[in-house]
């Protein structure tokens, strides 16, 4: 059985998360001190304890994903996991194909989180505070919910951001545009549309200032070639060369993340089983309505962790 180790994409944070990894795992604890350190930044307290309005600040959220999906993976490493052994990709969710990057060897943990915490400050710099938005369309395929974006657009920006299951579309662009696609998607049939509650238009055209940042940032940092293939957001099949991987990076800023087209390559491909590290569940609760066969599984918690290494054995 083939395996993908996927990681989670903003949204996924919760006060607490990594905490219990931390307690019972002085490698996990590593992870967040690196962490801290890189930033000049006591993160981990933040994610530990809260405030949860700081901790889902994009500058901050983004990062701290990271560290504890970066925990997940060192502390199976620490147990004696091979990652190359043991899955044949990996990728992850938006911010998530940074620590997909880092799980693989691709960057170092204080590279990422530095990368981390430049994008989530330009992403959140590109678009003045309530000029943008974003909107779930839900009961709409990508082509539905792509015509009801262009027709919504009226010379704004208004794209599909997010593919990330069958009738689950999100929509990027200025406020406007995204108001007119909810009426629009309504009137189409879709189940619900309905803004998100976001800091920004992620993943949309009006984000080009930061995907010009992160070039300059990206430029500056070291990447080896990934130990497995990352399956890349905007072109959703692997890769595995250093010099695409950073160019990728750059185009997924103002890119639409590929998330089911990700899971049917990685099927077609042999994968049935995708194991989340990290925080939450979304992209294991993902995977069965992308494909029935494809499986999903979480690891977030000391006890997941040793379920899914006895089921190694």
């Amino acid at each position: 059985m083939a395996r993908a180790f996927v990681f989670p994409g903003q949204g996924s944070q919760a006060v607490g998360m990594g905490k219990e990894l931390a307690e019972a795992f002085p490698v996990a604890r590593q992870v967040f001190e690196e962490v801290d350190s890189a930033l000049e930044q006591n993160l981990s307290a933040l994610m530990f304890d809260g405030p949860g309005d700081e901790l889902t600040l994009t500058e901050n959220a983004q990062p701290a994903l990271m560290a504890v999906s970066m925990a997940v993976i060192r502390v199976l490493q620490d147990k004696g996991l091979d990652l190359a052994a043991t899955c044949s990709y990996v990728a992850g969710h938006s911010l998530g194909e940074y620590s997909a990057l880092c799980a693989a060897g691709a960057l170092s943990i204080a590279d990422t989180a530095r990368l981390l915490k430049t994008r989530g400050k330009a992403m959140q710099q590109a678009v003045p505070v309530g000029e943008g938005a974003m909107a779930a369309l839900l009961g709409l395929d990508l082509e539905q919910a792509q015509a009801v974006a262009a027709e919504a657009a009226e010379g704004d920006v208004c794209e599909a951001a997010n593919d990330n299951a069958p009738g689950q579309v999100v929509v990027s662009g200025s406020r406007a545009a995204v108001e007119r696609a909810v009426k629009i998607a309504a009137e189409k049939g879709a189940k619900r549309a309905m803004l998100l509650p976001v800091s920004a238009p992620f993943h949309c055209a009006l984000m080009k200032p930061a995907a010009e940042v992160m070039a300059a940032a990206l430029a500056e940092v070291s990447f080896q070639a990934p130990v497995v293939p990352v399956v890349a957001n905007v072109i959703a099949r692997a890769e595995s060369n250093p010099a695409v991987l950073r160019d990728l990076l750059v185009q997924q800023v103002t890119g639409s993340v590929r998330w089911r087209e990700s899971v049917l390559w990685l099927k077609d491909q042999g994968v049935t089983s995708l194991v989340e590290c990290g925080a939450g569940k979304v992209l294991s609760g993902l995977a069965k309505r992308i494909d029935k066969e494809v499986s999903g599984q979480a690891l977030n918690t000391p006890a997941d962790i040793d379920v899914f290494l006895a089921s190694l054995a």
